[in-house]
């Protein structure tokens, strides 16, 4: 499901803004993962699921047979795909 980027985020440490998206659908939700970035500069990586327009509040779990699919989503978001470079060596 395509959400509308930029668009606001907050926590109660501080917000910014979800800047890019990498999500595939599956039969039972849309594994996600977003690039955050805090109005201080600093950036982050959530993981999380939606389900329709409504984000789940559960860990992430993405089949091994859906993990291909989002690789090729992430490869498309340039900021994004860079920092899950860094943590996969």
């Amino acid at each position: 499901m395509a959400r509308e980027l930029p668009r606001r985020f907050e926590f109660h440490w501080g917000g910014g803004w979800v800047t890019e998206e990498a999500s595939v659908r599956t039969p039972h939700h849309e594994p996600t993962i977003q690039l955050l970035e805090y109005e201080s500069g600093d950036k982050a990586i959530r993981f999380c699921g939606y389900e329709g327009a409504r984000m789940g509040r559960y860990p992430l779990v993405i089949g091994a047979g859906d993990l291909e699919a989002l690789g090729r989503a992430l490869r498309k978001n340039r900021k994004l795909h860079a920092l899950m470079r860094s943590l996969v060596g």
